[in-house]
């Protein structure tokens, strides 16, 4: 890959990043409800598995595209409804971050870490 191609890229994680989702509200949750430390901790822990995530994907899905274009195409299609699936979850979901924060409960350092 060329060196504009990575500088594209890493502006796409960077921005992906910058903007607020569900990770920082996993952040949020264990900063708010158990302290600093549970929150870096799942900040971290969610930053070192996003990394290893987008790489893996990056040369997959590279080696996917050189070598079957019709299997990268179902993969998309598949990608795109489970997106809808989450959404749809999303919207319909109870939520529980306020909850735990009112009942006091903390969560351990592994916890964090686990659900980032």
């Amino acid at each position: 890959m060329t060196v504009s191609i990575w500088l594209s890229l890493l502006g796409i994680c960077i921005l992906g990043a910058m903007s607020p989702g569900p990770s920082l509200a996993v952040v949020t949750k264990h900063t708010l409800s158990s302290g600093r430390l549970h929150g870096l901790t799942t900040a971290w822990s969610h930053s070192l598995g996003i990394g290893a995530y987008a790489l893996a994907t990056l040369y997959g899905l590279a080696l996917l595209i050189e070598k079957s274009p019709q299997v990268f195409e179902i993969i998309t299609y598949l990608g795109a409804a489970y997106l809808a699936y989450l959404g749809f979850k999303a919207l319909t979901s109870k939520g529980g971050i306020l909850a735990a924060i009112q009942s006091g409960s903390k969560s351990s350092l592994k916890q964090a870490a686990s659900e980032a």
